[in-house]
């Protein structure tokens, strides 16, 4: 790394401290992180007492570095700032994608409607038995629609509910429109989400014992104090605006299991997005299947058609004849 480095040790450490991302971007402050040197290696080059002209570009360095306190720490910080608004920006993408999907889900009309035609076809074909006037369904139930076949084995539940949509309910056919952020929400992890908080949180505690720190490091620190401080006004009212957004999302991911009668705890946002997800997928498909039989059906249809009407014209041949 130091081979590749173009500017004078001192002018770095400078941009360093002042934070300047114009001169130094992430990359290059992870590995100033990664060359830091270690408390033994600090510990040996302040015995040193011969002259440091003659000491390796890498020990020269490490003195460089030396020279501000806590720099390991700095740096941290530094990198930190870099990454923020990204991080920040990224992370709000991902809550607004839960809430929207959350959004979606229970406003979705079409949805709605066709979870009460798949509660009364259960209804209807367990008509007589304990399970025939039931008042819901568990949500993994829409998965086992592709699982119940006709006698004929050829047409699945699933299918035989697309089949009735398409003759009597069509406008329901394409419901999949409503949940355009599903698929997306569909591979967030909660924990992962509450591991993303927790990272900026905890990153911005450590931002702020720095500035804490370094007040009393001397003129070494001074443009990094100010440049930190200004830094932390912005970033504390991006995290509260952050922390709200994720409460936010939190209660929705648990609002959509309990629009389900799902408990969250046990059918969590999770669970709740890839059964709908797959549940649209095979909907999508089972109608696609119905269409291509249809179409199947009627060349078939048309084909004896004209085979009846060739027989019909030979026969008229063989009469004249």
């Amino acid at each position: 790394m130091l081979t590749k480095v173009k500017m004078p040790l001192p002018d770095m450490m400078a941009a360093a401290l002042a934070m300047d991302e114009s001169i130094l971007d992430a990359d290059q402050v992870e590995n100033l992180i990664k060359f830091c040197p270690t408390k033994d290696e600090m510990e040996l080059l302040k015995n040193y007492t011969g002259d440091k002209e003659l000491l390796g570009k890498c020990e020269q360095f490490f003195l460089e570095l030396m020279k501000v306190p806590r720099v390991e720490s700095k740096l941290r910080v530094f990198l930190f700032k870099i990454q923020f608004i990204s991080q920040v920006t990224d992370f709000k993408k991902t809550l607004n994608t839960v809430n929207s999907a959350c959004e979606e889900v229970r406003h979705s009309l079409k949805l709605k409607e066709i979870l009460k035609k798949i509660l009364y076809l259960g209804n209807t074909l367990n008509q007589g038995t304990a399970r025939g006037s039931a008042v819901g369904f568990k949500l993994d139930s829409l998965l086992k629609l592709t699982d119940t076949r006709a006698t004929n084995n050829k047409m699945t539940l699933m299918h035989y509910l697309c089949k009735v949509l398409a003759s009597k309910s069509p406008s329901l056919l394409d419901f999949h429109v409503d949940l355009v952020s599903l698929e997306a929400a569909s591979k967030i992890q909660l924990k992962s989400l509450a591991e993303e908080m927790q990272a900026i949180i905890k990153g911005l505690e450590k931002v702020k014992k720095e500035l804490e720190a370094s007040e009393t490091d001397g003129p070494v620190s001074e443009i990094f104090r100010k440049t930190l401080k200004e830094f932390v006004g912005v970033a504390e009212a991006e995290v509260g605006s952050v922390k709200d957004l994720y409460s936010v999302a939190g209660r929705n991911a648990d609002a959509l299991a309990l629009y389900f009668g799902e408990d969250p705890a046990r059918c969590p946002f999770e669970q709740v997005t890839v059964t709908l997800l797959n549940f649209v997928r095979l909907f999508r498909k089972a109608h696609e299947e119905n269409l291509k039989q249809a179409e199947l059906e009627r060349k078939k249809v048309q084909k004896e058609a004209e085979m009846e009407n060739a027989k019909g014209v030979n026969l008229t041949k063989k009469g004249l004849k």
